[in-house]
C-alpha cells in the first residue's frame, strides 16, 4: 500500500459542497464570539459614549465586510469549488489561512489581556466579528445557489 494511501485512510473525507457550509457556520460562529465578548466589555462599560462605540464597530463591521472580507470569502469559495468532490473536512479553509488564524487568535488573546480600555477593543471586536458575521453569508449563499439547484 502506498505511502498516500494509508494517510488517505484517515483523512474525514465529505462532499465538497459541504466545505462551503462548514466555512460559512465557523466564520459566522467565530464572528459571533468576538461580538459577544464586545457585548459584555460594553454592558459593563458606564460611560456616555455606549452608542458611538457601538456605531463606530458597525461601520467598521459593513466596512470591513465589504471592502476585505468579501474578497477572502469569494477567494476561498472558489478555492473550494475547485476542489475534487470528495474533499477533508478540514480543508475548508487552505493551511495558509490556519497559519493566519493561530496569529489572529494569539493577537486576540493578548489584546483580551492588555490593560488597553476594553470599550475600544470592543470597536474592533464588533468590526471584525460583524464583518466575519455578515460574510459568511456569501458561503450560504453560493451553497444554496450553486448546489442545491
Amino acid at each position: 500500500m502506498e505511502k498516500a494511501t494509508k494517510i488517505n485512510r484517515f483523512t474525514p473525507q465529505i462532499k465538497t459542497s459541504n466545505l462551503l457550509i462548514i466555512a460559512g457556520i465557523v466564520w459566522f460562529s467565530v464572528g459571533l464570539m468576538l461580538c459577544n465578548f464586545a457585548y459584555h466589555w460594553m454592558t459593563h462599560y458606564e460611560g456616555k459614549y455606549t452608542l458611538l462605540i457601538v456605531f463606530l464597530g458597525l461601520v467598521f463591521a459593513v466596512a470591513f465586510a465589504i471592502f476585505k472580507f468579501k474578497h477572502f470569502a469569494d477567494k476561498n469559495i472558489k478555492r473550494i469549488q475547485a476542489k475534487a468532490e470528495k474533499s477533508c473536512a478540514f480543508s475548508f479553509m487552505s493551511w495558509q489561512t490556519y497559519i493566519i488564524v493561530a496569529f489572529m487568535m494569539t493577537g486576540g488573546i493578548m489584546l483580551r489581556h492588555s490593560s488597553l480600555p476594553k470599550e475600544y477593543l470592543s470597536i474592533l471586536y464588533i468590526g471584525i466579528g460583524g464583518a466575519l458575521s455578515l460574510s459568511s453569508f456569501r458561503y450560504f449563499s453560493i451553497y444554496f445557489t450553486s448546489f442545491k439547484k
